[in-house]
Order: C-alpha cells, then sequence, then structure tokens
C-alpha cells in the first residue's frame, strides 16, 4: 500500500490524562484514519506488555511511581471502526534503567505529541487466529 502525507499535529496531553485514551480520542476527533505518533514527556504508573504467544495473549507489567518516556512510536489505524493507536514505549526509571513494550495504559505528567496523518486506502486490523488484531499481509 502506498501512502501520502496529510496533516500534521503537535500537542500537548493535559497532566493526568490516560495517554492512549486521549490519543485515540484525538485522533477520532479529527478524523485521522490512518497515521504514525510520536511523543516524549513522562508517564506515572504506567502499565506495558508483551505478547505471549503460547497463551495467545497480553503479560502486563505494572510500573509504579514516574518515568520518563524516553520514546513512543506507533501508528493508526482503524479498528472496529474507529481510529486505533497501537503503541510501543521506552520508558526510564530514576537510576536509568529502561522498560520497554507495548503500553496498555499510563497517566501522563507531560507528553508532547507528534502525529502524522497518512492519506490512502483504509488500513483496518482485524482478528487473527493468534489472537491478535492485525492488517491484512501486503505483498510487495
Amino acid at each position: 500500500m502506498r501512502f501520502s502525507r496529510g496533516r500534521n499535529f503537535l500537542f500537548r496531553v493535559p497532566e493526568g490524562e490516560e495517554l492512549l485514551k486521549f490519543i485515540n480520542e484525538f485522533a477520532k476527533k479529527n478524523n485521522v484514519l490512518i497515521g504514525t505518533v510520536s511523543a516524549i514527556g513522562s508517564l506515572k504508573n504506567p502499565k506495558i506488555g508483551y505478547f505471549d504467544e503460547d497463551a495467545g495473549e497480553y503479560k502486563v507489567i505494572e510500573l509504579t511511581g514516574t518515568y520518563e518516556l524516553v520514546s513512543l512510536a506507533g501508528n493508526i489505524s482503524v479498528k472496529d471502526g474507529e481510529p486505533f493507536a497501537h503503541i510501543h514505549v521506552a520508558l526510564g526509571d530514576s537510576d536509568g534503567m529502561l522498560y520497554g513494550g507495548h503500553l496498555v495504559e499510563g497517566e501522563v505528567f507531560v507528553a508532547e505529541v507528534f502525529m502524522q496523518e497518512l492519506l490512502g486506502e483504509l488500513l483496518e486490523r482485524k482478528p487473527q487466529e493468534n489472537g491478535l488484531a492485525l492488517w491484512d499481509a501486503m505483498e510487495l
């Protein structure tokens, strides 16, 4: 699939908001159906996870305290008819230790977000046999 660039958004998420929910609501409000997202800042008591292939589900890791949002990278596509942000994060603690994985949730202390809309054919996530909701495989 090929896409062209659409609108660019640069915004700060208010303190206390749940980051993933805010990004999804922002995309819906601005009708961003396909795009990329990146951010920096810090999160309180974030939950991250990784997909356990054997169990067919995400294992959630609950972190306590405030963590530097060293990097956030993700994409936006459509799932169940709504914009859906799939986001991975790298989070640093006060000792410089790094934790990473799929963002499940996190309360914002500070979050500066860049969202790039992409224009083109609809990109939709669909349930797969492995338990994940993925895009259709694309041929090169």
